[in-house]
C-alpha cells in the first residue's frame, strides 16, 4: 500500500467512532409537567414508571426525564410548560385541564400525552376521542362526570343530611360545570346544595368554618388536582369538624378519609406510561385514540365511619372494592 493511501485510510478509520455516534439516536427525553408536588404525586409517578417499563423504557438507562412541579399553583404552569418546550424534549406528559392547556399553548409540534377529565372536544383540545388529531392524546378520566355519583353515595351514607356542601376550586375551568352537574343531582335527591370555594390553603380552612356555620351535614370534595395536593389538610379538617366527606381518589381514604369513588389513578398513570412508550417507538398522537379508565374504585374507611358514629349501609359495603378497617 502506498504511503498516501495508508494515510487516507487511517484518517477515515479515526473518524469512524464519531460517525457511528452521530448515527446513533440520542437518549430520548420526556418532559413531565406535574400540577401537584413531588410528594403528593409520588404514587402516580411510580405507576407512570411502571408503564414505561412495560413499554421497554427505564429512566437512566434508555430514557431521561425532566420534571417540573407546579405545587398546586396553576398560574405557574404556562412558564413551566414553556421551559420544557425550550429544552426540546421528545414528549411532554401533562395532567388535568390546566396542565394540558398550558402545554398545548406552548407547542403544536412536540407530542403531548395527557391524563385529564372534562369535555376535551368542547374545550378545543382534541378533534374527537377516536382520532384526536394534532399533537396530543392520552387518558380521559371522567373526573367531573362522577361528581353527581359521589353526591348520591354520600346522600345514601348520610340520609339525614338535608344540606350537603360542595367544595370547588374557583380557579379551575371545571368549577362551574361541576356546580351545575351536582346541583342537578341534589335537586333529584331533594337535598339542599351549599357551594363552598377554595383556591388556596387558607381558603380551605375558611371553607370548613363556613360549612359548619351553615350546618351542612356532609361535604363533597370536588374533582381538582389542587385538592388532591392537599389531601392531608382536607382529611384532617373533616375529622376535626366531624363532618362526613367523599373524595375522588382512594388515596384520601387511605389516610383517613371516609369514602372515595373514582378511577384508579395509579392504573391510569400506568396507561400514560405505556402510551409514552408507543410515541417513543414511532406512533403519532393524532393516530392514538384517547383511552378511558378500565378500573374504578369505591373505598370505604370503616375506622373513620365508627369515629363519626356512622353505620355504612350494606348496599355500599357490597359495592366497595376495598374496606379499610
Amino acid at each position: 500500500m502506498r504511503r498516501r493511501d495508508f494515510i487516507i485510510l487511517l484518517a477515515g478509520a479515526s473518524g469512524w467512532p464519531s460517525a457511528v455516534r452521530a448515527q446513533q439516536k440520542a437518549m430520548p427525553v420526556i418532559g413531565y409537567l406535574g400540577n401537584i408536588s413531588l410528594s403528593a404525586g409520588a404514587p402516580y409517578l411510580a405507576a407512570f414508571h411502571q408503564g414505561l417499563r412495560e413499554a421497554g423504557y427505564v429512566e437512566g438507562q434508555n430514557l431521561a426525564i425532566e420534571y417540573r412541579w407546579a405545587e398546586g399553583s396553576y398560574d405557574r404552569l404556562p412558564a413551566l410548560a414553556a421551559d420544557l418546550v425550550a429544552r426540546k424534549v421528545d414528549v411532554i406528559v401533562a395532567s388535568a385541564t390546566p396542565g394540558i392547556t398550558a402545554v398545548k399553548g406552548a407547542t403544536s409540534t412536540i407530542p403531548i400525552i395527557f391524563l385529564g377529565g372534562g369535555d376535551l372536544v368542547a374545550a378545543g383540545l382534541v378533534a374527537s376521542l377516536a382520532r384526536p388529531g394534532g399533537n396530543l392524546t392520552g387518558i380521559s378520566i371522567f373526573s367531573r362526570e362522577l361528581n353527581p355519583k359521589r353526591l348520591d353515595l354520600l346522600s345514601e351514607l348520610v340520609p339525614k343530611a338535608k344540606v350537603i356542601a360542595l367544595l370547588v376550586n374557583p380557579s379551575s375551568a371545571g368549577a362551574e360545570p361541576t356546580i351545575r352537574d351536582v346541583q342537578e343531582a341534589a335537586r333529584a335527591k331533594g337535598v339542599q346544595l351549599d357551594i363552598l370555594k377554595a383556591g388556596g390553603e387558607s381558603e380551605i380552612d375558611a371553607a370548613f368554618v363556613t360549612l359548619m356555620q351553615r350546618h351542612a351535614g356532609a361535604v363533597v370534595v370536588g374533582s381538582d388536582p389542587f385538592f388532591n395536593s392537599r389531601r392531608e389538610q382536607l382529611v384532617a379538617l373533616a375529622a376535626r369538624h366531624a363532618v362526613p366527606a367523599i373524595y375522588e381518589w382512594r388515596e384520601f381514604s387511605e389516610i383517613g378519609g371516609l369514602i372515595a369513588y373514582g378511577p384508579s389513578l395509579t392504573d391510569t398513570w400506568r396507561q400514560v406510561g405505556i402510551y409514552v412508550g408507543r410515541i417513543l417507538t414511532g406512533a403519532k398522537p393524532a393516530d392514538l385514540p384517547i383511552q378511558q379508565p378500565t378500573k374504578f374504585e369505591l373505598v370505604v374507611n370503616l375506622t373513620t365511619a365508627k369515629t363519626l358514629g356512622l353505620t355504612i349501609p350494606p348496599s355500599i359495603l357490597a359495592r366497595a372494592d376495598e374496606v379499610i378497617e
